[in-house]
């Protein structure tokens, strides 16, 4: 556990606590780093959650920040990451930013996301507007998957972007406004604290992907709000540690998608429709994952 002080606070201990997950990347923790003092006017904690160690350049690179270091050589997954770094966290810190190591914040990033999830008690994560090294934004707002958007974004969004079930999926990034949202993407999100603790985090069930959409879900299931705030801002560079692995990524992203499904659709009432949808998953998954390889 560690905390770096940015600026003033009336009980001088931090109330905001941010975790990433380093898996070999070294390369571009620093600039997520080097970015936080900019972004925050009070006390952050911070602590790296290291699913590759031993990694002795990011656990100094970590210490250089005075932020925390946890090695997890079981690799968890990133869920089970956040997880174990959101354990290390003192009892003042009541907010949670949750953010990949390739991410630039920009400056008063996270007191935008704070100041916006401080309007209601029943706001449970704040995201922001994440713009890609182009400078285009990223539609990381979005509505939670339905049976039929989902499997019309999953067929089309390749070769008919601008197709209604994608239009759908996603909630519209040029409009830049403030609103509420089914799930916001876990590249950079702030999450109350005493919220993610009352559904037990994340389900870390979920190796990789999904684990946002779920964490979305289940808030939206217990009475929370997620809010989009494009009044904070940062840059993601993105695919820094998965773009040689996209093979095993694209079967990860549907082994995911397959657990969604039975979250969401459960009983058995729906058994046929997870049937079916699983299946469908899974021939798709053989598919693009041989293409990959």
């Amino acid at each position: 556990m560690g905390h770096v002080t940015t600026g003033p606070s009336s009980s001088g201990l931090p109330r905001i606590g941010l975790v990433t997950v380093s898996y070999g990347s070294g390369d571009v923790l620093n600039g997520l780093l080097e970015t936080t003092s900019r972004a925050i006017g009070e006390p952050l904690e911070m602590v790296v959650v290291d699913n590759h160690a031993p990694d002795p350049e990011v656990e100094e690179l970590a210490r250089s920040y005075h932020a925390g270091y946890v090695p997890r050589p079981d690799n968890p997954g990133y869920g089970g990451a956040i997880n174990a770094g959101v354990a290390t966290f003192g009892p003042s810190v009541e907010w949670i930013l949750v953010v990949n190591p390739d991410v630039s914040l920009s400056p008063g990033a996270i007191d935008a996301l704070r100041e916006r999830g401080e309007t209601a008690d029943d706001i449970a994560t704040v995201g922001p507007a994440i713009r890609q090294t182009d400078g285009t934004v990223y539609p990381s707002a979005r509505a939670v998957p339905s049976i039929r958007n989902g499997i019309g974004h999953a067929l089309f969004v390749s070769v008919w972007p601008d197709n209604p079930w994608t239009a759908h999926y996603r909630a519209d990034p040029t409009t830049l406004r403030v609103s509420d949202v089914g799930w916001l993407s876990g590249s950079c999100l702030l999450v109350r604290r005493s919220a993610f603790e009352k559904i037990g985090g994340f389900d870390d069930g979920y190796f990789m992907y999904f684990e946002d959409v779920d964490l979305g879900f289940r808030f939206g299931k217990a009475g929370f709000r997620n809010v989009y705030e494009p009044k904070s801002q940062v840059v993601h560079i993105g695919a820094t540690t998965t773009g040689n692995h996209r093979g095993a990524m694209i079967r990860a992203h549907h082994a995911s998608a397959r657990r969604f499904i039975s979250r969401k659709y459960p009983g058995p009432v729906l058994w046929p429709v997870r049937i079916a949808l699983r299946a469908g998953l899974s021939i798709r998954s053989a598919i693009l994952a041989r293409h990959a390889d």
